[in-house]
C-alpha cells in the first residue's frame, strides 16, 4: 500500500507507468487463493458461531494488511530487479539459516497438512471409494504432475477456474442462510466482545497469511512483470485479489453467524470442521446444498496445495542459487533471471516439489511425531513477524531506489502488521503442546 504522494512522484521517472488492466489480474488471485485454506475458513466460521456479526470489522482490517504486505513484497521485485530473498540475504546470513529451516521443517509437515486437507471433501464426495490416506496421495501426485513442468500460464488459468468455484459457493452459501445485514453492517464498528481479543487477531492476521505473501513477488515476475512499468497493474491485481478474499471471509462469518451462532452448534477446530458444516447443511438445505459445499471445499485445499508446490518452489530454488554464492550475476544466478521474468527449471526448484511431495506422506500413515509438531509450530510463527518487519526495513534502505521506498502509510500499516504478527507469535508459542 504505497502512499499516493508517492506514487505520483515517480510518474515521470524510469520507465513509463502501465494503465493499470483488468485483463493482466493473475498473480494477486494465485497468492490470495493460496493463502486463504481450509484451517482458515474454519476459523472464521468459529468466530462467527462464537460472536456473530461482532467481529466483521476484523476481518476487514485482515484484508487490507494483506493488501499492503503482498504489494510491498510485489514492489520489491518491480523496483529493484532483485527476488525478495536476495533482499533478505543482504540483511545478513541470519535471514538464510532462517529460511533454510522453515522451508525444510514447514515443507515437510505441511505436506502432509494439504494432501490430507484436499482429501477429506474428495472422501466425503465419492464415500467408499478409497481410503483417506490414498486420497491424500493421490493429491499429492497430482499436484506434483501439474507443477512439475511450471507452465506458468496453465497454472494461473488453473488457480483462476478454482477460485471461481470458491467465490461462487462460498456466495451461494451466504445467500442460502440469508444474513440480517443490518446486524452485518453494525459489525463493521470496531468492538472487542469479552474473550474475542485472540479471535479478533486471528482474523486479522490469520486468514491469507502465509509464506505465499511473499512468493508474490516471484509470481508478479513469472507473469512477465519485471520493472516499474508493471506498479500500477501489480497494485490493482493485489487489491483486487485481496477484495476477494474479503469477499470469502465475510461470507463464511455470514455463514458461522447465521448457521451456528444462533443454534449454538460448535465445529471442531482444523480441517475436519468443514465435514462438520457439511453435514450441517446437509441436514438444514438438502443434499445439493452440501455437495456444493464439498466442492468448494476441495477447490479451497486444492488451490492451496498447488499454490505452495508452485510458490515456494521458487523461492527454494532462488534460497539455492544464492547459497551457492551464483546469486551476482544476472545472466548465471537462477534468482536473478526469475527476476528477470525467466521460467524456472531448475533442480533445485523439481528437487523442492519432491520434498513436498513424498517424504510427508510418511506422516500420512503415522501419527505426526511430537517433536516435529513443536519445531514446525515455532519456525513457522515467526515468518509473519519476520516477513513484515524485513519488508519495512528493505523498503525503508538504499536497497530500494528513493522514489519506491516506503512512504508513512506504508510504513505505518507494515508496521503495526509486525507488531501484530509478533502478538500472534508469543500466542501461538505459548499454546503448542509443549
Amino acid at each position: 500500500m504505497a502512499d499516493t504522494a508517492r506514487q505520483g512522484e515517480t510518474e515521470g521517472a524510469g520507465p513509463r507507468l502501465r494503465k493499470a488492466s483488468w485483463r493482466h489480474i493473475g498473480p494477486g488471485i494465485v497468492v490470495a487463493a493460496t493463502g486463504v485454506g481450509a484451517g482458515d475458513l474454519v476459523a472464521t466460521l468459529i468466530a462467527g458461531s462464537k460472536f456473530g456479526y461482532t467481529l466483521l470489522w476484523a476481518a476487514v482490517i485482515g484484508c487490507l494488511v494483506k493488501i499492503s504486505l503482498a504489494e510491498a513484497a510485489g514492489r520489491w521485485h518491480l523496483a529493484t530487479g532483485r527476488t525478495l530473498f536476495d533482499g533478505w540475504r543482504s540483511l545478513g546470513a541470519w535471514t538464510t539459516v532462517y529460511f533454510a529451516g522453515y522451508v525444510a521443517v514447514w515443507g515437510f509437515v505441511y505436506g502432509a497438512a494439504a494432501m490430507s486437507s484436499s482429501a477429506l471433501p474428495l472422501q466425503a464426495l465419492f464415500p467408499g471409494v478409497m481410503d483417506l490416506k490414498w486420497w491424500g496421495v493421490l493429491c499429492g501426485l497430482g499436484g506434483l504432475a501439474f507443477v512439475w513442468f511450471n507452465r506458468y500460464a496453465v497454472f494461473e488459468k488453473v488457480m483462476t477456474v478454482l477460485v471461481g468455484v470458491m467465490f461462487v459457493v462460498t456466495l451461494y452459501l451466504a445467500v442460502r442462510v440469508t444474513p440480517h445485514l443490518g446486524e452485518a453492517f453494525a459489525g463493521l464498528a470496531p468492538v472487542l466482545p469479552d474473550g474475542s481479543l485472540i479471535y479478533t487477531l486471528g482474523l486479522i492476521g490469520g486468514v491469507g497469511g502465509t509464506i505465499t505473501l511473499a512468493a508474490y513477488g516471484y509470481w508478479v515476475n513469472a507473469k512477465g512483470w519485471t520493472d516499474t512499468s508493471w506498479m500500477k497493474v501489480m497494485r490493482l491485481d493485489n487489491r483486487v485479489a485481496y477484495l476477494t478474499t474479503g469477499v470469502f471471509v465475510v461470507a463464511m462469518l455470514f455463514v458461522g453467524a447465521e448457521l451456528l451462532h444462533s443454534s449454538g452448534i460448535a465445529l471442531a477446530k482444523g480441517d475436519k470442521g468443514l465435514l462438520d458444516l457439511g453435514g450441517i447443511l446437509e441436514d438444514r438445505y438438502g443434499t445439493v446444498t452440501a455437495k456444493l459445499f464439498l466442492i468448494g471445499f476441495f477447490a479451497t485445499s486444492l488451490t492451496s496445495l498447488i499454490g505452495v508446490w508452485h510458490g515456494v518452489s521458487l523461492m527454494f530454488a532462488d534460497f539455492v542459487s544464492h547459497f551457492r554464492g551464483r546469486g551476482r550475476a544476472r545472466d548465471a544466478g537462477t534468482g536473478e533471471a526469475v527476476a528477470a521474468g525467466a521460467r524456472e527449471k531448475s533442480l533445485p526448484f523439481r528437487a523442492y516439489l519432491l520434498w513436498l511431495t513424498f517424504p510427508p506422506m510418511a506422516l500420512l500413515f503415522l501419527d505426526q511425531p511430537f517433536g516435529l509438531v513443536i519445531v514446525y509450530g515455532v519456525i513457522g510463527a515467526f515468518f509473519m513477524p519476520f516477513l513484515a518487519l524485513t519488508l519495512v526495513w528493505l523498503l525503508n534502505s538504499s536497497r530500494t531506489p528513493r522514489e519506491w521506498r516506503n512512504g508513512w502509510l506504508s510504513n505505518g500499516v507494515l508496521g503495526a502488521a509486525g507488531l501484530l504478527f509478533v502478538v500472534l507469535c508469543v500466542q501461538q508459542v505459548r499454546e503448542l503442546p509443549w
